[in-house]
């Protein structure tokens, strides 16, 4: 009986996971902006548009990125990406910001990605790399809306503001997370040592690993050639009485 119950157990267990995931897996199906390391307030990052493709019957053609204008980018400069055509849209801002102590009335606004070919097919997903800075010092967070657009010409408003408190929103807008100033030496792990210092540490620890085994292997072969010389000396003897 004790065993049946638990295999009951098990089995429904497995089914709550199973329905769980698949309730859980649209929330992560939407466009999302991520930093490659650590995008800190101040510094400068490359960040990646993830777009997933959510259609089984359409392909993803276009990708239009708002870049926001209360906190504008001085610099925003898309990495190529094979089989899209890129196009930056800087604007006159309506009201001139203050950034990092200068005034800014210029600045991106928008960048389009567009397939010359068949886009996120059904499926697949796409990054699409951007470095961008100054990071502004007086926000945690910065706010990217996103229209996506399928071959069919199906448009998905990925617009609205997640709240702190609140559930996420039906089609949340990217968000990317700043970090305090002053933590750009720390890598995607979070690890604060420089990767060229871990680097060096492994390599001291390796060498002095090296060194102790190679003066291991040494007295080994010490201690190995002297006892063979004991038993030749020895066996002369016995030859010699004999």
């Amino acid at each position: 009986m004790k065993a049946f119950t638990t295999s009951r157990l098990l089995a429904v267990g497995a089914l709550t996971g199973t329905a769980v995931l698949a309730l859980s897996v649209p929330a992560f199906a939407h466009v999302t902006v991520e930093p490659e390391g650590t995008a800190a307030k101040g510094g400068y990052a490359v960040v990646d548009f993830k777009v997933p493709n959510e259609r089984d019957n359409a392909s993803t053609t276009k990708l239009e990125v708002a870049f926001p204008t209360d906190h504008p980018l001085a610099s925003v400069m898309p990495q190529p990406v094979d089989g899209w055509k890129i196009d930056i849209t800087t604007s006159k801002l309506a009201k001139p910001v203050q950034s990092h102590g200068q005034s800014v009335s210029e600045a991106v606004t928008k960048v389009t990605w567009t397939a010359d070919g068949d886009g996120i097919e059904p499926g697949f997903f796409q990054k699409f790399p951007v470095s961008i800075g100054r990071l502004p010092d007086n926000t945690d967070q910065l706010v990217f809306k996103a229209l996506q657009t399928y071959s069919d010409k199906e448009v998905v408003r990925w617009i609205e503001v997640p709240q702190k408190g609140q559930d996420e929103p039906d089609n949340p807008a990217p968000v990317l997370t700043l970090a305090p100033a002053g933590d750009e030496g720390q890598d995607a792990s979070g690890d604060a040592t420089p990767a060229a210092a871990r680097t060096g540490t492994a390599s001291a620890a390796e060498n002095s690993s090296t060194d102790v085994t190679a003066r291991v292997l040494g007295v080994v072969g010490i201690v190995v050639g002297a006892a063979g010389v004991a038993y030749g000396v020895l066996a002369g003897r016995r030859r010699t009485t004999a």
